[in-house]
């Protein structure tokens, strides 16, 4: 499809889903965006819905403004994935060792490494620049300066919620190998001091919603944010880098026979922002819940941990400000679906997927979720599908 404007709207909001089956209160956050001063278009993905200030699944184009808290508490969430030489053959029938030497090498949940990982230890890890990068920490806000040692320790771990690692299988019989996480902690700290630092400005005091307090342009606020915005989008890209060379050396060691080797990682972030430039403006784009498409540009749409995952190409779209669906998006909350599902559920919509099946995963049941097939269907005008892959393996935090 392509997209639907909705009307009313002080800049354009363009929709590449049915307005009827938005919640009304993600129309009403739409709407609230699309009143800032600031805003230049605003264009939304199919698997949109309720977030805290904006929704997921937006993209906001500013001019010399940014709103932290459209960008998220994870900054720089994102996927990566790469394609091995194994195949499906290849694999055991039962899979429960290797899901557990995943779990072994990298920590889930609140757990992280005992000691940070040196990344000149990992095989095939680019560390041009590691220094400069942990080098530009002391330049951090001074709120979150006492959390270095944990932030180098959660360096190379997975979290919580629906971050996860898996091992899947395209429609050819290549095994792949993805995983999804971000900043951890210390991205989620940063986020929330930023935002609570444009709340006190004088300049969004009469916002009609609070959360949605931006940075001006050439402000000292403003560098402050942005010094610590793109400093945590590269430790979420670092983090997974490290991560996927953990995967792949688990990979290695528990099928030493077969000798895999692995393509080029596609990596992505879907909680950032970037400085891009359209119709001549220069602007401040904030995805949310969206990756970028460009022309030819790789990137990756997961579904929920039962249904599988599109690895696609963008098209370049500059009505979606070259942009794309994170996922399949949610369609009811984590405490709804805890109450509406059991784990005898969770068995049955993850047959043939070794994962965890308990309680504690049950927010993650694929019924939580949109239809992956319907998300894709809604942006064939954004993206084209590369691959689709089923999992077998997922690791939940």
């Amino acid at each position: 499809m392509s997209y639907t404007e909705v009307p009313g709207a002080r800049v354009p909001i363009r929709m590449w889903a049915d307005p009827a089956t938005v919640e009304g209160v993600a129309m009403q956050q739409l709407r609230n965006v699309s009143t800032l001063p600031w805003i230049q278009g605003l264009a939304v993905m199919p698997d949109v819905h309720f977030g805290k200030g904006a929704t997921v699944g937006s993209v906001i184009a500013m001019r010399g403004a940014v709103c932290p808290a459209a960008v998220g508490v994870d900054i720089g969430c994102g996927m990566s994935a790469v394609r091995t030489s194994l195949t499906a053959g290849d694999l055991p029938g039962d899979l429960s060792r290797l899901r557990s030497k995943i779990e072994e090498a990298i920590p889930v949940g609140f757990s992280m490494h005992d000691d940070p990982v040196d990344p000149r230890r990992l095989y095939g890890l680019p560390t041009a620049g590691w220094d400069d990068f942990w080098g530009r920490f002391d330049g951090v806000a001074e709120a979150v300066k006492f959390r270095h040692s944990r932030a180098l320790k959660q360096m190379g771990t997975l979290g919580s919620g629906n971050h996860f690692c898996e091992v899947c299988i395209d429609g050819q019989g290549s095994v792949w190998l993805m995983l999804h996480s971000g900043s951890r902690n210390i991205g989620k700290e940063l986020a929330e001091y930023h935002i609570g630092e444009a709340r006190k400005l004088s300049h969004n005091q009469g916002l009609v919603d609070r959360d949605l307090a931006v940075f001006i342009a050439d402000t000292p606020q403003m560098a402050a944010y942005r010094h610590d915005l793109f400093w945590a989008q590269e430790y979420a890209r670092h983090n997974r880098e490290i991560m996927m060379a953990l995967f792949q050396d688990v990979v290695r060691k528990e099928f030493k026979k077969a000798k895999p080797t692995f393509e080029q990682v596609i990596s992505c972030h879907h909680n950032y922002v970037a400085e891009e430039r359209y119709e001549g403006v220069d602007l401040l784009v904030t995805r949310k819940g969206a990756i970028r498409a460009g022309s030819g540009e790789f990137g990756i749409i997961p579904g929920s941990m039962g249904t599988g995952s599109y690895i696609v190409k963008g098209l370049g779209n500059t009505a979606s400000f070259n942009s794309a669906s994170h996922g399949a998006g949610r369609r009811m909350s984590r405490n709804k679906a805890k109450k509406l599902f059991s784990e005898r559920d969770l068995v049955e919509q993850t047959q043939g997927v070794e994962c965890r099946k308990d309680r504690g995963v049950v927010d993650e049941i694929p019924a939580a979720y949109k239809p992956i097939e319907q998300v894709m269907e809604q942006q064939r005008d954004l993206v084209e599908v590369v691959a689709k892959l089923k999992q077998v393996v997922c690791v939940k935090g």
